[in-house]
């Protein structure tokens, strides 16, 4: 009982936080045409209110997709087409076709602000509360403090509270994934993750180590027995859910085609703005946009995505584990972040949350890192007025994980999970015993370096002929500690003999 009614805390602590940040302001509040992700989120209830689910997918006189067209899957249209039922009953100006475009006020806000709020309760805060409760063989006050710590992760919270959008209901279903895997409830898990694509396409950051590690459970049980059962059963799923979602689509084959199109805009370009990936950062060098070709740069793009991801994939394909499944979020939806196509600041939530799953574990690394992915939203959160809510909620963030977890004398190689790779290592050189103070020096260096950056990016003026300077310079820093944890993340899958006999459930 005890716990439950400390867990109730714990929730409340996170609504009270994410309420907070509500209150400050939005992408694009005030500056016309095209204003932002919430007039984007208000004009998707707009146009599936008002138009034929066959329209909403396309460019016409009632629909004009350069203005905030639709260009997520299914799911999100179904949610948006939900909210502007309940926006009709309150105020039919929100939703009217045409009229209401633009449209700003508080009772509005507020009531934006609530949906996401109420898709957080319902999908993706319960996943969390179940999934910390139930980790195996830690005490009742780390299961707290990692529910809390994960619920207080500033980047989620500024993203979708701030600068406003949906991220914790894809992120919840494939946590729920994760949480029925994790229970041997694999047709379950496979249910909940096809939800979390059919809501938001970038997570097919996470669609390998889901199928990797099914796959792989396959192989163990016998691909002539009840393994191949169990593959069935899966594909069965996962046709069957696809199809549900995508039924209203399917009456011809160009509607199906163009909602594809709309998925995929290949015509966009290898990056947009100053996001924390290694082509906008070697663009700083090499402008490639300019000494490549759209077919070359996605051909690029994907080779260096495919490589890097693949170690991982192959070791959870062999010696499928929960541990094993976890990591591998990680490090390929951060491979995916770092070198894919068409890459988007606030995609680096989806490395995010894993990390998050991890927390008990490597509290250090993952607090490292879960401060870097905050720091990396920096350009876009100025750009929204959310200064003020980031350095609360970060300080806050870091506070809470001290506290919990006493982070700083987390540094041991056990600690930092890199015994069998130092050893490795100790093998062609055998002095080499320097992995806590290297790793405590890079994090209080990078703690001060992302700080006086904030500082500089807030209150300093840019040269003229620099105007991009510091968002560039935030950019750049957080690619290179990406790149970091990325071999940090792929040392531990690899070297971890864990992985390949450790079964215990939540580990």
């Amino acid at each position: 009982m005890e716990k439950w009614s400390l867990m109730t805390i714990t929730v409340l602590l996170g609504l009270i936080v994410r309420w907070m940040v509500s209150f400050g302001s939005y992408s694009g509040a005030g500056k016309p045409p095209m204003y932002g992700d919430y007039e984007a989120q208000r004009h998707w209830q707009e146009v599936t209110y008002n138009l034929p689910i066959k329209q909403w997918y396309f460019n016409t006189s009632d629909n004009n997709l350069q203005y905030w067209g639709l260009d997520y899957p299914p799911l999100t249209a179904y949610h948006s087409l939900l909210c502007a039922y309940v926006a009709k009953l309150i105020n039919p100006d929100w939703i009217a076709l045409h009229t209401s475009r633009g449209y700003e006020s508080q009772p509005h806000k507020l009531f934006m602000r609530a949906t996401v709020l109420i898709a957080d309760l319902l999908v993706y805060i319960p996943a969390v509360i179940l999934y910390c409760c139930y980790l195996k063989e830690t005490s009742t006050k780390k299961k707290i403090a990692s529910a809390l710590c994960i619920l207080l992760y500033p980047g989620l919270i500024l993203i979708d509270y701030g600068h406003f959008q949906y991220n914790s209901v894809s992120l919840g279903f494939a946590l729920w994934g994760v949480l029925s895997l994790s229970y041997d409830w694999d047709l379950l898990g496979s249910l909940a993750f096809c939800l979390a694509i059919n809501y938001k396409q970038m997570e097919l950051y996470h669609s390998l180590p889901f199928f990797c590690y099914l796959l792989g459970k396959c192989f163990q049980k016998g691909l002539t027995g009840k393994g191949l059962v169990l593959l069935i059963k899966i594909a069965f799923t996962v046709v069957a859910s696809f199809a549900i979602c995508w039924l209203p689509f399917c009456t011809e084959v160009e509607q199906i085609l163009q909602v594809l199109r709309r998925l995929f805009p290949i015509d966009r370009g290898l990056f947009e703005d100053k996001v924390a990936n290694i082509w906008c950062s070697l663009n700083v060098l090499i402008k490639i946009k300019n000494v490549m070709s759209p077919q070359t740069q996605l051909k690029l793009s994907f080779a260096f995505t495919f490589l890097t991801l693949l170690p991982a994939c192959i070791k959870l394909t062999l010696q499928p584990s929960l541990r094993g499944f976890k990591f591998a979020l990680i490090s390929c939806a951060l491979s995916f972040f770092l070198f894919s196509f068409q890459v988007h600041e606030k995609s680096i939530l989806l490395v995010s949350i894993p990390v998050c799953l991890m927390l008990n574990e490597i509290p250090l690394m993952s607090t490292w890192f879960l401060l870097v992915s905050t720091f990396s939203l920096l350009p876009l959160l100025l750009k929204d007025g959310l200064l003020l809510a980031y350095v609360v909620t970060t300080l806050a963030f870091l506070t809470v994980c001290e506290t919990s977890f006493s982070i700083f004398e987390k540094t041991s190689e056990e600690d930092l999970q890199l015994k069998s790779f130092s050893l490795s290592i100790r093998g062609y050189i055998p002095s080499f015993k320097a992995f806590p103070k290297i790793i405590k020096s890079l994090f209080i260096v990078s703690v001060t370096l992302m700080g006086i950056l904030t500082l500089m990016s807030a209150t300093l003026t840019p040269p003229q002929k620099l105007p991009d300077l510091f968002p560039v310079s935030v950019s750049v820093v957080s690619c290179l500690h990406f790149l970091f944890f990325l071999m940090y993340f792929n040392a531990v899958v690899l070297w971890d003999s864990r992985n390949g006999r450790n079964q215990k459930k939540i580990h």
